[in-house]
């Protein structure tokens, strides 16, 4: 059953961040708070978390195309391609923020991404979400948490979730209430900026 841990984004307190970090280090799925929907995700250099997270989603961990969530712009070429003026203008605009940036990845993506052209980056505006990135020291690989509810599409109440997912992760954050509006997500990887969902952040930024 999965541990239920309180943390507030004023501030969050080190000695819990420890306890989420260590579960995400001992290859743990963990659901946490973003400045959108709650996440779900795992260390990005551990190959058994992914092929669970991949299983949790019904998905093939080569074709899953999960975010990276990153502490700041420069994690950026830990995985990405040099990218243009313009292109970083956009990014440094953006972030962080409730976005999620489609990039061309480069040869240093973690073996199970090895096969992936682009990669989606997050850098959310929530200090939960910072706090844990920053305490792992690397990316978390991350998806939404969607319901198979007709009305809502995401869950907000942490307790709900946890009732919900207990049985499947190892740890649950509880960040307070969460958003019901995703990310926005752009694809930045061709000549032109391409909007492929629109979501709570503003287009605005492209301009």
């Amino acid at each position: 059953m999965a541990e239920f841990i309180k943390l507030y984004e004023e501030n969050p307190n080190p000695r819990e961040v420890k306890r989420v970090v260590e579960a995400f280090r001992d290859g743990g799925l963990v659901i946490y708070p973003t400045d959108t929907v709650y996440g779900l995700g795992c260390d990005i250099t551990n190959s058994r978390a992914l092929e669970r997270l991949a299983r949790i989603k019904g998905v093939k961990l080569q074709k899953a195309n999960w975010s990276f969530i990153c502490a700041d712009l420069s994690n950026l070429s830990d995985y990405v391609r040099q990218i243009d003026t313009q292109t970083f203008k956009i990014l440094k605009r953006a972030l962080p923020g409730p976005y999620t940036f489609i990039l061309p990845g480069n040869n240093n993506l973690p073996k199970d991404f090895k096969k992936k052209k682009t990669v989606g980056i997050r850098i959310p505006d929530n200090a939960i979400a910072h706090a844990l990135v920053t305490g792992l020291g690397h990316p978390i690989v991350s998806t939404s948490i969607r319901d198979e509810d007709d009305v809502l599409e995401y869950t907000t109440d942490p307790e709900l979730i946890f009732e919900k997912w207990e049985n499947l992760v190892d740890v649950v954050v509880d960040g307070g209430y969460g958003d019901n509006v995703a990310s926005t997500v752009i694809d930045l990887s061709g000549p032109e900026p391409v909007v492929v969902r629109e979501g709570k952040g503003s287009l605005d930024i492209l301009y």
